[in-house]
């Protein structure tokens, strides 16, 4: 059990920032300014994407076959307290206001440039972990801001895929995670995406699932505690963290978060893309009614993906990517497979598909009714 913490937030943020390791204590340095080299992006095309909130996805081509370009973002940290379940509230920490972040899109080949804004009415330091980019700690290192500063980070995105990226500030990973600092991004292939066959596979809609595990710790009476901010709810999170058993698992920051009114939506006859993201626990989606066409299980586009499947796998630290074209209208239920994690702590999402329905497909054949012969 735990009770609320009244010491004042700046002496609770000093104490944490003191004791996060630096670089120097971890052995690391910023990269060093390499003279002499030519700047490779020199006369490439910058293009500025628009940003969406998950589960939608930015609009993008599924093939560029044209020249690299640089892909410019800005992303803004927004830490705020959010309503995760009626009167359960999480001191969250988020890419642009939303968890999961924003899913971004390039092409193999092109840059991504992102410019991190960490607002000076926030009052932790962030920076950003990008799976996808090589170089030391993903651009950690060279993208640690405090608040009131911002800064430019650009990487090659060599390898294509569904990447997760997250904040990863020393001495506190773990604690941003799983407060809401992850996200994915998208690195198509230049022709697209292709089946196992190198057939094409297109897709109608694209939807971001982000499933968080999340910790918040209860009072002696066994209520959840509301914090005020970050600093104060820290000690208590992490010695509820330390037992890994989560009190909620949900999809895109909240229970209920993707159903009702904010579900996805489709049509007969129309093929989803979904990308189910995971930071932190391993997971196994399952979409009740449906099946994963294709599903890149790994989410790396040049490994052929596999058909048919029925569940599927997230690694944590990782994202999936899955097809399917729905054939029949209704609502489909999206579910974390632990049914325990779905029903119990949140892990669920629907899919309202409109159209046609098929009798060929289903039907029932008999109503329910008294037994025949008793």
């Amino acid at each position: 059990m735990f009770t609320r913490r009244t010491t004042l937030l700046g002496a609770a943020i000093a104490a944490l920032v003191a004791a996060a390791p630096s670089l120097a204590d971890e052995g690391l340095s910023p990269a060093p300014r390499v003279l002499g080299q030519a700047d490779q992006t020199v006369g490439l095309k910058h293009v500025k994407a628009e940003l969406v909130a998950p589960p939608a996805v930015m609009q993008h081509q599924q093939a560029d076959t044209g020249a690299p370009k640089v892909v410019e973002f800005t992303m803004t940290i927004e830490e705020k307290k959010v309503a995760i379940d009626e009167g359960v509230t999480l001191q969250a920490m988020t890419f642009n206001g939303s968890m999961p972040g924003p899913t971004m899109v390039v092409h193999e080949g092109d840059y991504v440039q992102l410019t991190l804004i960490n607002p000076e009415t926030n009052t932790m330091p962030h920076n950003i972990d990008f799976h996808s980019a090589t170089g030391a700690l993903g651009g950690a290192q060279l993208t640690l801001v405090n608040p009131g500063e911002q800064t430019t980070l650009r990487f090659k995105a060599t390898r294509a895929g569904a990447f997760v990226y997250h904040c990863a500030p020393p001495g506190m990973i773990p604690w941003h995670v799983v407060s809401g600092m992850s996200g994915t991004i998208l690195v198509l292939p230049r022709e697209g995406l292709k089946d196992e066959a190198g057939n094409p596979v297109k897709y109608d809609r694209a939807y971001t699932i982000g499933e968080f595990d999340l910790y918040i710790p209860k009072d002696e009476n066994g209520k959840y505690v509301d914090y005020e901010t970050p600093g104060e709810a820290y000690a208590d999170t992490v010695e509820v963290m330390k037992g890994l058993i989560p009190t909620h698992v949900v999809f895109n920051g909240r229970k209920g978060a993707l159903t009702g009114e904010n579900a996805m939506t489709a049509k007969v006859g129309e093929t989803v893309l979904f990308i189910h993201s995971s930071a932190n626990r391993d997971t196994r989606p399952h979409l009740i009614g449906g099946h994963g066409d294709h599903v890149w299980e790994r989410g790396k586009f040049h490994n052929p993906p596999a058909k048919d499947l029925e569940t599927w796998f997230v690694a944590g630290g990782s994202a999936a990517v899955a097809t399917y074209k729905f054939l029949q209208p209704g609502i489909y239920a999206y579910v974390n497979h632990n049914l325990i994690e779905a029903a119990e702590l949140g892990a669920t999402a629907h899919v309202k598909v409109s159209g046609e329905w098929s009798e060929d497909l289903m039907k029932q054949v008999a109503a329910p009714g008294p037994i025949v012969g008793q």
